[in-house]
């Protein structure tokens, strides 16, 4: 049976762990959810950072740790995903957009058309990104992020624990949602975490091979993502409101 919660019930857990850490907030995951609970893991630090801790509340493997290949990542991203696996011992489930879907987009549309608008930005990610994460989530009743208020605009209002409205009312968990860059490579640095190595040449944020860059100094996190749109509308559509 599906575990709900209304909007006063979530309102109270975020208060509870407010001054808990985030493997306190995954430990009630997995308690709360068991094998319904998943972790979507797109190997960049954060994601990264929640494995190692899911790895230690959670070590007889209840819950799900699962990917998106949109098939055109980072050979940097399978590597980081082969040594999470032999490092924890753990299963990725991983999810793959639907081939009829992509052929159709790139005849009609070539390699690159995510770069001519947002809409067909958008639409890329949909094929790529967003059909697959909903099938993922069918499967779950909640689903965890390494989401963090400080990386961008649209993410400066999340709380630890949210009703996905995007997602059949699901619950999202936001562990890191409050930390800040320094604490997360604190604690990878700590707990020796396996980390994807274009973190080390200027890529703080790591999605699809053509729509991800380097960042200069001074420039936002989120600035090597999808470089030639406005802040406002780096969202690829799997943290929807």
């Amino acid at each position: 049976m599906t575990k709900t919660f209304s909007p006063d019930e979530i309102r109270k857990l975020n208060d509870e762990f407010g001054g808990k850490s985030p493997r306190d907030l995954l430990k009630w995951a997995v308690d709360t959810f068991g094998n319904k609970v998943g972790l979507a893991n797109s190997f960049g630090i954060e994601d990264m950072i929640l494995t190692d801790m899911l790895a230690k509340v959670d070590q007889e493997h209840k819950s799900v740790i699962f990917s998106l290949d949109t098939g055109r990542l980072h050979d940097e991203t399978y590597d980081t995903a082969e040594r999470t696996i032999k490092k924890y011992g753990v299963q990725i489930k991983t999810y793959f957009p639907k081939f009829n879907k992509v052929e159709e987009l790139v005849r009609e549309k070539g390699f690159y058309s995510f770069r001519q608008s947002v809409e067909n930005r958008k639409e890329c990610c949909g094929i790529r990104k967003i059909e697959p994460l909903t099938r993922a989530l069918g499967e779950l009743d909640a689903w965890i992020c390494g989401l963090r208020k400080e990386q961008s605009p649209t993410r400066a209002d999340i709380a630890p624990i949210e009703i996905d409205r995007a997602h059949n009312n699901m619950i999202k968990i936001n562990p890191i949602a409050t930390w800040i860059e320094k604490e997360v490579w604190d604690y990878a640095r700590k707990h020796d975490v396996p980390y994807n190595v274009l973190h080390d040449k200027n890529f703080p944020s790591i999605g699809c091979a053509p729509c991800t860059r380097a960042i200069q100094p001074g420039e936002d996190v989120r600035a090597g993502r999808w470089w030639w749109e406005s802040p406002e509308t780096k969202e690829c559509g799997l943290h929807s409101k």
